[in-house]
């Protein structure tokens, strides 16, 4: 048997945490990234790809 008293609270709570955070990574792997953060990649996509389309040569 433990020596030190073992706050149940602290345990239970803890528990929890570690639950919703197996299950939010779990989410994450399964979703993906959110919408708002595919627009904006393919937002700083297009604008790279434009930038590089403005250096090229034009070859006659």
């Amino acid at each position: 048997m433990s020596t030190t008293p073992i706050n149940l609270n602290r345990v239970r709570k803890a528990r929890a945490r570690d639950a919703t955070k197996k299950k939010a990574d779990e989410n994450a792997v399964k979703h993906g990234r959110t919408k708002a953060d595919r627009q904006a990649e393919a937002a700083r996509q297009a604008l790279v790809d434009k930038r590089l389309e403005g250096h090229g040569r034009e070859d006659d």
